[in-house]
């Protein structure tokens, strides 16, 4: 008998009830990987995931970035775009948007209501039911066909070829980087973490590929794919200087230049970011894209919790990076983009099964006067107390504060006035802290 969801806490209800694999990644409970599940689902609701073209993207770092970047791209040239992104930052609709936005309550609570209405049948013909992922990602799905938008941008939620997500065949593929993460699962080794994530490439698609390490690159090269540009080689940055507010780039394609684009954000990465948004839709479309919509498209460009200045006095970061690569580029912005004679504050919180202190020594925790440990309030999070134990050698003083909302309170006084607090570790404790901090 089908679940009847009459309200947005019913379709709450309902999902929270769904097994959540994020919240269980390194555990004994996986099951060998299949989309049969997915697949069951999808035709049950009529296969919608055909019937909207996609950009399809992938990668450890940069997924979400890229992702916010392509969206507006697309937008500024008059076509309406959904996406489908996790985890989400704020709110569970956050994973649901059209143009960026969140899909608001009644659509969230009648997108769900879809779905709940054919799940029995899913467990009929698989004897298994949807978790809490496929359920998001088939609600987006089949809602982004009922709503009529023109482009999907669907971005992995980890590894390639078993995600979720990898029931269309995209007509753009981005490949963003490869990194150590979920090697556990998708491993063991960077070569395997590469074939799983180049497994959502399919014939049909032209693949943008930003890894440069070239045994990785072959890899990429070897599957069936209608086009390949590669970073470096194809697209690239040419110019990236430091602007008031963002950075002032000139990017290239093979379609052409675009010089003098102002991006709205922190961090030199988000340039090579911006580079590779750039060339798949320029890859989508066929052309190149007039200057004027690139601009406009970075104009209105936002990216939650990447790098993100939420204050000042003191100035207080919130940044989602929760692996060593990504610690040693939120350290890079911080020391040499946000320079300070006062040593800054970290508040940092981590997700099982990632190593605290490697994250931290990319972090260049040293240079940092006292690192506050604390916990999301997540099922993996590592609790604030083993975290300040596992972290008691990495340099600075450290101190323990179990919530994210009092780590967060106890940095601001450290900082005083005119120092720098940066939170990050997880998107989790990002997203707590984000709360906080546009609450108050």
């Amino acid at each position: 008998m089908s679940h009847q969801i009459g309200s947005y806490v019913d379709a709450m209800d309902w999902l929270k009830d769904h097994y959540n694999l994020e919240q269980h990644l390194g555990g004994n409970e996986l099951a060998v990987p299949s989309l049969d599940r997915m697949r069951a689902l999808m035709a049950l609701l009529g296969d919608p995931q055909h019937d909207v073209p996609a950009i399809h993207i992938t990668g450890t770092n940069g997924k979400g970035s890229t992702s916010r970047m392509v969206v507006e791209l697309i937008g500024a040239t008059g076509l309406d775009v959904g996406s489908y992104t996790s985890p989400h930052i704020d709110r569970v609709n956050d994973r649901i948007m059209i143009a960026n936005r969140p899909l608001d309550d009644d659509s969230m609570t009648q997108a769900l209501a879809e779905v709940a209405e054919v799940e029995p049948w899913v467990f009929e013909s698989t004897g298994e039911t949807p978790n809490y992922f496929e359920i998001l990602c088939a609600a987006a799905y089949n809602w982004f066909a009922a709503t009529a938008v023109d482009v999907n941008v669907i971005e992995v939620g980890m590894g390639g070829r078993w995600d979720a997500t990898n029931i269309i065949e995209a007509e753009v593929v981005a490949l963003t980087n490869i990194g150590q993460d979920h090697l556990e699962i998708i491993g063991p080794t960077i070569a395997d973490a590469t074939r799983e994530k180049a497994g959502i490439i399919s014939p049909r698609s032209h693949v943008i590929c930003g890894e440069t390490r070239p045994e990785l690159v072959d890899i990429v090269t070897a599957t069936q794919h209608r086009e390949l540009w590669c970073s470096r080689d194809d697209y690239d940055v040419i110019e990236d200087r430091l602007a008031v507010g963002g950075r002032l780039v000139d990017l290239v394609t093979p379609y052409g230049r675009h010089e003098d684009i102002f991006l709205p954000v922190n961090g030199a990465h988000q340039s090579q970011n911006a580079a590779m948004a750039v060339a798949a839709v320029e890859a989508f479309f066929g052309r190149q894209l007039d200057d004027d919509v690139v601009s406009e498209a970075f104009a209105r460009l936002e990216l939650p919790a990447r790098f993100e200045v939420m204050q000042r006095q003191p100035l207080v970061i919130v940044d989602g990076a929760h692996n060593p690569p990504a610690a040693a580029v939120a350290a890079e912005t911080l020391f040499d983009d946000f320079s300070n004679e006062q040593a800054p504050v970290l508040v940092m919180g981590t997700n099982r099964p990632h190593d605290p202190v490697e994250f931290v020594d990319a972090l260049r925790g040293t240079e940092f006067s006292v690192i506050i440990a604390t916990a999301a309030d997540w099922p993996r999070a590592i609790a604030a107390e083993t975290l300040g134990v596992a972290l008691k050698n990495c340099g600075p003083r450290i101190e323990t504060v179990p919530r994210v909302a009092e780590a967060l309170d106890r940095a601001i006084e450290l900082a005083g006035e005119s120092g720098t607090v940066l939170v990050t570790g997880s998107l989790y404790v990002a997203s707590e802290a984000r709360s906080q901090l546009r609450n108050t």
